[in-house]
């Protein structure tokens, strides 16, 4: 799974001329900006048909609100250095 995400990734973002600015990227930050772009588009915008052609996100979304809520045992977490 992870090699076909990669490979989505690169021919959608990296290879992708309407994706790629006409002058390139110049630094590292200008990647990680359209790293972040795609990652959002991915989840939140593009049309997955496998799941209703909705955005991955609003399904999530809509499954968790159409789950019943359930009540958990309050367990404290420790926060102080030290504690086990």
């Amino acid at each position: 799974m992870a090699e076909a995400l990669n490979s989505l990734f690169k021919a959608e973002c990296i290879r992708n001329p309407v994706m790629r600015p006409k002058s390139g990227r110049k630094n590292v930050g200008d990647v990680e900006i359209a790293v972040a772009e795609y990652v959002d588009w991915f989840n939140h915008r593009r049309l997955h048909g496998e799941i209703g052609l909705v955005p991955p996100a609003e399904f999530e979304a809509c499954h968790w609100a159409s789950q019943p809520a359930k009540h958990y045992r309050q367990n404290p977490v420790l926060t102080e250095a030290g504690s086990n």
